[in-house]
């Protein structure tokens, strides 16, 4: 399983959720960070949005349409253990 997260450089929200996800040790995924500043398209669409988190189940198919699915924002607050119970919830659908 792949978990793609959308950032940018400077943000602070961005950088609290990837040292969360760095910090889960009861779950197996690899963590993909993309800059949204790095591409036009991805900026266009989470400007104002990030950081926005996608779960790929396909290794390799970043540009496939329909691969990577959406997950709901974290709270910022959220600790540890509660994004790993929300990542448990969302990779058992």
């Amino acid at each position: 399983m792949r978990l793609i997260l959308y950032s940018k450089a400077g943000c602070h929200l961005c950088e609290g959720l990837q040292e969360k996800l760095k910090q889960i040790q009861n779950l197996s995924f690899e963590l993909e960070v993309r800059d949204i500043t790095t591409r036009e398209d991805w900026f266009a669409a989470y400007e104002y949005e990030v950081p926005v988190l996608y779960l790929s189940n396909y290794r390799g198919a970043e540009d496939e349409e329909g691969s990577e699915k959406p997950l709901p924002r974290p709270s910022p607050r959220a600790s540890v253990q509660q994004l790993e119970q929300m990542l448990r919830k969302y990779l058992a659908n």
